[in-house]
């Protein structure tokens, strides 16, 4: 499958980034959207990328600039976890091992297909600071090797005005879960 907008659809999404940029400028202190753009009009599978996050829900944003790797960070920053991706157990180990009520997806298979990353602990604590988010949902976030190797995985959510992180079975999934995504550009 070619990872490529069309035109139209390319032009809705910049504009809608651009909307998202100017109204949480807090998110991105000193960043410059015409460079951003120049970035995105140069990457044409991650424009793609941004757009699923779009259209699953997600919001994305940008949240700050490496400038090691001379790349621009979003981040999926809808107010609750992205309503495309809610219901997914966390990976296809997860999902081949349910017998029944088997959910419509994993978390890392989707991002994969999506292009983007599932954002770490870090990441999501980072993202907390942007903002109030998961009030109300839950989050899968990547987790170390040496939890899935026993069986389980890790979310987060935010409640009482803070962060916190729980763990779960991989193979379990809520309406309420979805998973929170990054990508660079």
């Amino acid at each position: 499958m070619k990872k490529e907008l069309p035109a139209k659809e390319r032009e809705t999404l910049l504009k809608t980034l651009k909307a998202r940029f100017e109204k949480h400028m807090s998110r991105h202190k000193g960043l410059d959207w015409v460079k951003v753009q120049a970035k995105l009009e140069a990457a044409p599978a991650k424009l793609w990328s941004l757009y699923e996050m779009e259209d699953t829900g997600g919001e994305p944003d940008v949240v700050a600039y490496d400038k090691k790797a001379g790349e621009f960070i979003f981040y999926d920053c809808s107010p609750e976890s992205p309503s495309g991706r809610r219901s997914f157990c966390y990976d296809r180990k997860a999902l081949d091992s349910r017998k029944e009520h088997k959910p419509k997806n994993n978390a890392l298979e989707a991002a994969a297909d999506m292009g983007i990353e599932l954002l770490t602990e870090d990441e999501y604590r980072e993202l907390q600071k942007l903002g109030t988010f998961d009030t109300k949902t839950s989050s899968w976030i990547k987790t170390p090797a040496e939890i899935r190797k026993l069986g389980g995985a890790i979310f987060c959510d935010r409640r009482y005005d803070t962060v916190f992180t729980y763990h779960n079975g991989a193979e379990s999934y809520y309406a309420g879960r979805a998973f929170r995504g990054s990508l660079r550009v």
